[in-house]
């Protein structure tokens, strides 16, 4: 969809508030080329001293009134459609945030996280300022032009307005010159913003790193030359912009030596008028508004033609998951995966091949193996973030992709391998499980995460702020609020990705033990590289290059010569040397 269509169908839904300020802008232009002509007549009189007392005031009168009610109506019709044009901004911004928020993890791999945010900002003020200021400005300089050109014509001498008309053809070439520059230094203004925006976002959430490594000096310099960049970008797009005022005034310029010269000859002939002439030099300035008009409508549709293109594809890019699943509840019931293949895009081997397994309701299992395993992945899986390329997954003996994304994702609370945290209260990060937990609710969850006595410690307790991303809390403390805040949601399927690993052997033995003691049915995934972790699960898979190789009771495993025996005692071995 084009830029002009979007515009268009935006005017079609709120046509009252462009209708109401063409109107305005209507009588605004009347009112406007009236003015001059009265302000004719009143020199003719004075100069046949027909007008003096009280006809010249009431005929002033008139101008001043005229003047007010132009003023009025300025403000009037800016007010309308500022208050619509604002509304494809709200819209804009609403479908964009609603098209990232259902996008899958494949999305976002090839998306940067700082040009997204500037496709909210920048892009779509551009957007917004085409379809409000561009529009209006358009049919106001366009509404003048014809209205003075008519007064010109018509009320004074057509001979004269002729002249007037020979530029126009030169501006209207230096116009369609101009904007072709214009639209492409804005596309890349456009985009240098998004990539500075980019660089900004990622230092700041990677500043601890960059400290570490001592590198602010080096990032300091990266950002100054995107900067210096991106200066240099929008300085050339609002030079190119400034060229539309020099071709308006030497057009002006010349409209008016042509129209004093014709005017002058004609008031010399005797077929003219002092005070006609006196209205024709008004109508000349009358004519620097649609002039400028034009180069700014030009500016403003070029701009928002390169914000549209950045922006439309991102609208219209198609979910890397699908949610045509009709099933909007989920009843808790076996897990069961079939001949499970996946692989990530441009990557050789699949993360996942051939893997099978069934998990009754209410069980454990635990799921281990080296480093790239697919552990991970086929979390993923069951969340649906990506979908296998060949085989199925059935919860309850239902296909994993009849669920809408909604109700799947409902019934299942996920700690991931990095915990989360919003810039909020530690409670308020926890309750986000459940919109109306009680106080006594969360830190009942906070004991069997065993964090509560951690939290108590903080400035403020419960109502201590944790910082963007967490980033007061440490590692630990940050894992087990959020296993806290999925203990909340009590969903069916408990999926822990790695989330002990940055918590002690003691810790972690303890929120083991809060787990088995409240499950009440609920099924649980472990994912860790600790097998003591899992050394309670109902059953273990050792996963290795994407395959299952072991299955059994974690005891069963421990007892026999594979992969999971060996890491078992070398960890046991290990945990006896840091005991000692």
């Amino acid at each position: 969809m084009s830029l002009y269509l979007l515009i268009g169908r935006f005017m079609r839904r709120h046509w009252i508030a462009y209708a109401s300020s063409g109107v305005m802008l209507a009588v605004i232009a009347l009112l406007i080329t009236w003015i001059p002509l009265q302000i004719g007549r009143v020199v003719d009189g004075l100069v046949a001293n027909r007008l003096s007392g009280a006809a010249l005031l009431q005929e002033l009168a008139w101008v001043a009134a005229a003047g007010v009610v132009v003023y009025f109506l300025r403000v009037a019709w800016r007010l309308q459609l500022y208050a619509a044009a604002y509304r494809l901004g709200v819209e804009l911004r609403a479908q964009l945030y609603q098209r990232l928020a259902r996008q899958g993890p494949a999305f976002y791999q090839s998306q940067r996280t700082g040009n997204l945010m500037a496709l909210a900002t920048n892009d779509i003020d551009a957007v917004e300022m085409a379809a409000g200021e561009a529009v209006l400005a358009g049919f106001d300089g366009t509404l003048t032009l014809i209205v003075v050109m008519g007064m010109m014509s018509i009320g004074v001498d057509w001979r004269v307005a002729l002249w007037v008309l020979l530029p126009f053809p030169f501006m209207a070439l230096a116009f369609w010159w101009v904007a072709r520059h214009v639209h492409e230094a804005s596309r890349l203004s456009l985009e240098r913003f998004g990539t500075l925006n980019d660089q900004v976002q990622e230092t700041l959430s990677g500043v601890r790193t960059l400290r570490a490594l001592g590198l602010q000096a080096r990032s300091e310099a990266q950002f100054g030359q995107l900067a210096a960049g991106t200066a240099q970008a929008s300085l050339n797009a609002q030079r190119w912009e400034a060229a539309y005022e020099p071709a308006v005034g030497f057009t002006l310029s010349a409209a008016t030596a042509l129209a004093l010269g014709a005017g002058s000859w004609l008031v010399w002939q005797g077929e003219l008028t002092v005070g006609q002439l006196t209205s024709f030099s008004l109508y000349l300035g009358q004519l620097i508004w649609p002039m400028f008009a034009a180069g700014w409508v030009l500016s403003l549709l070029e701009r928002g033609k390169a914000a549209w293109s950045r922006l439309a594809p991102v609208l219209d890019m198609p979910l890397s998951v699908n949610d045509h699943g009709t099933v909007e509840t989920v009843t808790p019931g076996s897990l069961e995966l079939q001949g499970v293949r996946f692989a990530y895009p441009g990557q050789p081997r699949p993360a996942l091949d051939g893997v099978s397994l069934r998990l009754e309701s209410g069980r454990t299992l635990g799921l281990v193996g080296p480093t790239g395993a697919g552990k991970s992945t086929l979390l993923r899986l069951l969340l649906r973030h990506h979908a296998p390329q060949s085989g199925e997954l059935h919860w309850n003996d239902v296909d994993l992709q009849d669920y809408t994304l909604g109700a799947l994702r409902g019934a299942i609370a996920w700690v991931p391998q990095e915990a989360f945290l919003f810039s909020a209260s530690v409670a308020d990060n926890i309750a986000l499980a459940r919109t109306g937990a009680s106080r006594a609710e969360v830190e009942h969850v906070a004991r069997l995460a065993a964090v509560h006595d951690d939290i108590a410690r903080l400035p403020q307790g419960y109502d201590t702020p944790v910082g963007e991303r967490g980033v007061t809390l440490s590692g630990g403390q940050r894992q087990r609020v959020a296993i806290a805040r999925a203990l909340l949601a009590d969903a069916p399927l408990l999926l822990l990705d790695d989330a002990l690993s940055a918590v002690d052997t003691e810790t972690e033995a303890r929120i083991l033990a809060h787990l088995r003691e409240t499950r009440r049915g609920r099924t649980v995934v472990i994912v860790s590289h600790r097998l003591s972790a899992v050394a309670d699960a109902d059953e273990t898979i050792v996963l290795r290059d994407g395959h299952v190789v072991e299955q059994g009771r974690p005891a069963d495993l421990a007892a026999g010569h594979g992969w999971y025996a060996r890491q078992w005692r070398y960890q046991q071995l290990q945990a006896s040397l840091d005991a000692s």
